[in-house]
């Protein structure tokens, strides 16, 4: 029945992505001189990371000749869409690189995944906090590992805003001041894509209620008058030209000077202001936007950039445990790895950054600021909803074009989002 399901899987799927053995030509002899045991390796990502993490796997072949190790690789949208065929029919990988959200999609009970805590022989979890582990765990059950943390930051171009004699932004007042200096030349002092510009507006309503939006029970604390709040919010930001509709949203416009800022998350500090460093600008990492008077993070969350899990369905939890604990906390991995997918979370890699100096740069600094953070919460899931996302924007817009008032269009959120989620009592 296995076997079927398997043949099933892949004869309804086909994905562009690249599947074999990693290794050097060497490898070929050590099958002859030694009984190998197979296990198997996925993560998603660009032409880089796939490069690396093969050169890593190497590496571990060689100081581990009895394992073999098959690699399956692809980008994101191939590598989710076959992680779910293969965690539905139980052929996922020996060790596997997840999205946070996967914990509670695929192992809401915590027996999803593999219970890493039984393996601490071999893994070692001593280079990670209780409060970093907390977040790999569901039902009390510790399903994976958290590589790095992520959080929605601000990017300034500090060389921008010191043109315009402006400061460095903390507050929303701050912003909406800048707006009217910049707005003239046509300059947004911020930007945001869809998901950071709600985000965004979730912290502003968040530092008004004093609540979080969701409560424990994954129930929606907020009334329509918070979501009043949120949209008005969003209107006046692009009314007074703080930022632009994220409709109208262009990357390339941070490079061409039209943004002075935007939000994104910490591992894509570079992705979106390596360009405009580039041309000569300084970037930075602002603290978290508040209310006058309120400590930075209130309102701002965050949550793992990606972890490493192991299959419940796992023939071989040794050799895995052994290849996830390298992949954690080897300075081998480290090296070839570096920041690419976000400043560790284990001591022993950052320690072996840091010492090698490579702990540094725009990303690291927003880590700082994430990390420095007392203020900042550990996000639901849920909260990156397209679903919650996109309602959302569709009624800021029937606000902004006029067509309803923000009461009115709040109203109807409501409505809309009680489709798919409870609302607190």
């Amino acid at each position: 029945m296995r076997v079927k399901r398997i043949a099933a899987a892949l004869s309804a799927f086909t994905f562009a992505l690249t599947l074999g053995a990693c290794g050097s030509k060497d490898d070929h002899v050590l099958l002859e001189q030694h009984e190998q045991t197979e296990i198997s390796l996925s993560w998603w990502g660009n032409d880089i990371r796939n490069e690396y993490t093969i050169e890593a796997v190497s590496r571990f072949e060689k100081l581990h000749p009895d394992i073999k190790v098959k690699c399956s690789y692809s980008e994101w949208s191939g590598y989710e869409a076959r992680s779910q065929v293969q965690m539905v029919s139980g052929t996922e990988a020996d060790v596997m690189q997840i999205n946070v959200g996967w914990l509670s999609q695929y192992s809401a009970d915590g027996k999803g995944y593999y219970d890493i805590e039984k393996l601490t022989d071999t893994v070692d979890l001593s280079n990670f906090s209780d409060e970093m582990l907390e977040f790999g765990r569901r039902n009390g059950i510790l399903n994976a590992v958290p590589i790095a943390m992520n959080a929605e930051t601000l990017y300034v171009n500090k060389t921008l805003y010191e043109k315009y004699g402006l400061d460095i932004p903390k507050t929303w007042d701050d912003l909406f001041a800048a707006a009217k200096v910049m707005s003239p030349d046509g300059v947004y002092p911020i930007s945001g894509a869809s998901k950071s510009t709600w985000l965004y507006c979730i912290a502003y309503a968040e530092q008004n209620n004093g609540k979080h939006f969701f409560n424990e029970n994954n129930e929606i604390t907020f009334s329509s008058e918070d979501f009043r709040i949120m949209i008005d919010l969003y209107n006046r930001l692009v009314s007074e030209r703080v930022m632009p509709k994220v409709e109208d949203y262009q990357r390339f416009n941070l490079e061409n000077l039209v943004y002075a800022g935007t939000i994104a998350w910490v591992s894509d500090a570079l992705n979106y202001n390596q360009a405009t460093i580039d041309r000569g600008s300084e970037v930075v990492a602002a603290d978290y936007t508040v209310s006058d008077g309120m400590k930075a993070g209130v309102g701002w969350y965050e949550k793992p950039a990606t972890l490493y899990a192991i299959s419940r369905n796992t023939s071989h939890p040794e050799e895995a445990a052994l290849l996830l604990d390298y992949m954690l906390n080897s300075p081998g991995w480290a090296q070839l790895q570096g920041v690419e997918k976000g400043i560790p979370v284990s001591l022993a890699a950052r320690d072996y950054l840091n010492e090698q100096g490579m702990l540094e740069g725009l990303q690291y600094e927003a880590s700082l600021v994430m990390e420095n953070n007392t203020e900042i919460s550990p996000m639901n899931s849920l909260i990156e909803d397209t679903f919650l996302i996109d309602e959302f924007i569709n009624a800021c817009d029937l606000v902004l074009f006029e067509k309803n008032t923000a009461e009115e269009a709040a109203a109807m959120l409501v409505d809309k989002y009680k489709e798919n989620y409870t609302f607190a009592e």
